[in-house]
């Protein structure tokens, strides 16, 4: 069984070819990290898995539950911090469910608080309780540790591996940095020319270390993959 099942996606902008037949399946509780150049169409890909580009052709097979963390964390100014977690929820119970999501990314004491006193750090945590509190079985992750500063991004990285073992959605990252696909995914996708041009297994045990050979090896082959020419590695 697959959470997530592509097969032949396709968009053009302005009759430029971005995704041209792109197939991919994720298995459940499966962490995958896409990565491409620039202009690639990762994020393409990703809002079409969201359902939010219609342009885009194909067959899409995706859970009914799905959450998407973007690079902006898109809260709302006017709304306090709980509210901006179950924004666009019904029912009853709302801000219990909000507290519980903000205590899980270790923000329960901001529930209160306005964006706007919120540091950048502290806004992509709201978004991602914003996305556990869905409860999603496909989480959908555009670069959104690329706004962070390097200890920040650190540190949400941790959050997300940690998140993720405990509730296993399945998990599309989108991402240009190579050692955080590395460090998260049990795959790293590379897009070219509009379609999944490699696949590299991510088979080493959590948690890792960048400096680990293996690892190191597959830094190696991503950036080469990405036309980024390395020195080989030092074996001292």
């Amino acid at each position: 069984m697959s959470a997530v099942v592509v097969e032949d996606a396709r968009r053009e902008f302005d009759g430029r070819v971005v995704l041209d037949g792109v197939d991919l399946t994720i298995a459940p509780g499966e962490f995958v990290a896409l990565l491409g150049a620039s202009g690639s169409g990762k994020s393409t890909l990703l809002r079409a898995l969201a359902g939010l580009d219609r342009g885009a052709t194909g067959d899409f097979g995706v859970p009914d539950k799905r959450a998407v963390v973007f690079q902006e964390h898109r809260l709302m100014p006017w709304s306090r911090v709980w509210r901006n977690v179950t924004l666009g929820l019904d029912g009853t119970g709302l801000r219990k469910r909000a507290i519980d999501a903000l205590t899980e990314v270790g923000l329960e004491a901001r529930a209160d608080a306005w964006p706007r006193t919120l540091s950048g750090g502290e806004s992509q945590r709201v978004a991602l309780a914003r996305a556990l509190v869905r409860t999603p079985d496909l989480l959908l992750l555009d670069e959104p540790f690329g706004a962070l500063d390097a200890l920040t991004r650190l540190k949400a990285q941790g959050l997300v591996a940690r998140l993720w073992a405990e509730h296993r959605p399945a998990v599309l990252l989108v991402t240009h940095d190579v050692e955080e696909a590395l460090l998260l995914a049990d795959r790293a996708l590379l897009l070219r020319d509009g379609r999944i041009a490699e696949e590299f297994i991510v088979d080493v045990p959590r948690p890792r270390l960048i400096d680990h050979p293996r690892l190191l090896t597959l830094r190696r082959e991503l950036l080469a993959g990405l036309g980024v020419a390395t020195e080989p590695e030092d074996p001292r």
